[in-house]
């Protein structure tokens, strides 16, 4: 957080899944509480994170590739190749479409979206 968010504005956060709130996860984010801001989010709530769409997209333009990736070494390139390719606007029109996720997280109050 440090080298991305010299400024010391940084936030950092996570989905509330399960893996995000073991014991060691918890334990390590109160350790170092002091060293950024946690933003809290709804328990797993990720029709509001958009950083799944992203991964989903990501996963798309690799499984169309061909051939396909079969080490990390090729998956690199491939993945670089593709977030390059993300038309232009893609990342602008999902943050865009935040306040309209979370009216749908208010509307299903802090419950399961199917944003």
């Amino acid at each position: 957080m440090s080298i991305v968010h010299s400024d010391g504005l940084g936030q950092f956060q996570q989905d509330n899944a399960t893996p995000h709130t073991s014991r060691v996860a918890t334990k390590w984010l109160q350790e170092h509480s002091s060293d950024f801001r946690h933003f809290h989010w709804p328990p797993k709530s990720p029709g509001i994170n958009i950083i799944e769409d992203i991964w989903d997209a990501m996963l798309h333009a690799v499984e169309k590739r061909s051939p396909p990736p079969r080490t990390p070494m090729d998956l690199l390139p491939v993945l670089q190749d593709s977030w390059c390719e993300f038309p232009p606007g893609y990342l602008q029109t999902l943050v865009e479409s935040m306040p309209r996720r979370f009216a749908t997280l208010l509307r299903a109050r802090g419950g399961p979206t199917r944003y």
